[in-house]
């Protein structure tokens, strides 16, 4: 089990988003802890499924899906946070602000207090379930292109886009920007991004163009399950994806997780904004090491850590 990163200033907590899920995510660790297998039978009795059973044994097919997936990451994620409580709260208690990519920004708020387990988990849900209802009325893909700026990117979408959906998704750190669009309009990219100067193209294993118009149904069915669920101001300032800013508002909260679906997810902008306040210690809370391999790529200098290192 992890220690804490070696590191000076303030710490905080992100939290990761669609992609981190593996078969195996939750091992044994669940069952050493109480409160953390609470949360997988409270999550399994609001989805109506066996959901410990399938983060630990599949199949993956499942897992993988956008409505399962979502669900998934978000209940391992608070799962871990409660190892990490267990073992060494003070990074916890001490985080002045906090975030997460694109889903992860659910986990951020319950762990912040803006909103309950059990809404968190009804409206996770209904936005993978949504999601992946629009990526199948209109098939679309995304591509992670590496070694290329914004402005290089966005040149590359316009002039690969046709008739099609083509545009930047996430902005992750320098040098790799994720594009969303119609199938045609990514293949056009993926072969005219070589010429543009790109290093290198990375089809991602989704459903759909997430973060563009195709997926403005899922808006209004998400915005609908926010209306009913209980938000509330967090105890700290939640840094959106949207505009990489923190907020504390539970309106302003509604409203930026409707728009993250069809919006440009801002990570890059939002860790500069964290890192800005005098935060020089992260922990990733959650499966995987993606959100630390992206902060090593903005700040060398930042300590990080997970609860399983």
């Amino acid at each position: 089990m992890g220690t804490a990163p070696a590191g000076g200033g303030e710490t905080t907590i992100l939290f990761p988003g669609q992609g981190a899920q593996a078969v195996g995510m939750a091992g044994d660790w669940v069952d050493a802890s109480p409160a953390a297998s609470e949360l997988f039978a409270r999550g399994a009795a609001i989805l109506g499924y066996d959901l410990l059973g399938l983060c630990r044994g599949g199949p993956a097919d499942w897992l993988h899906t956008t409505a399962v997936s979502q669900p998934a990451i978000l209940v391992t994620s608070l799962a871990a946070l409660e190892v990490l409580r267990a073992r060494d709260a003070a990074p916890l208690t001490a985080a002045p602000l906090t975030a997460g990519l694109s889903l992860g920004e659910y986990t951020a708020l319950v762990f912040a207090g803006a909103i309950g387990f059990d809404d968190a988990v009804r409206v996770v849900a209904e936005r993978g379930q949504a999601m992946q209802d629009c990526a199948e009325a209109s098939p679309g893909g995304m591509v992670a292109v590496l070694g290329l700026e914004r402005d290089a990117v966005a040149a590359l979408c316009d002039a690969c886009r046709g008739d099609g959906v083509l545009q930047i998704a996430n902005v992750l750190c320098p040098g790799n920007i994720v594009v969303s669009g119609t199938l045609d309009a990514c293949g056009r990219l993926e072969a005219a991004a070589p010429q543009a100067g790109a290093m290198k193209c990375v089809r991602l294993q989704v459903a759909g163009a997430f973060h563009t118009p195709l997926m403005q149904p899922a808006v209004e069915r998400l915005a609908a399950a926010l209306a009913v669920a209980e938000i509330r101001p967090p105890r700290i300032p939640v840094v959106s994806n949207v505009d990489a800013g923190p907020h504390t508002d539970p309106d302003e909260i509604r409203s930026l997780l409707a728009r993250q679906v069809v919006g440009v997810v801002e990570w890059h902008a939002s860790v500069a904004y964290i890192l800005s306040t005098g935060v020089r210690t992260a922990w990733e809370v959650g499966p995987g090491r993606v959100l630390r391999g992206l902060l090593k790529r903005i700040d060398r200098s930042v300590a990080t850590g997970g609860v399983f290192d």
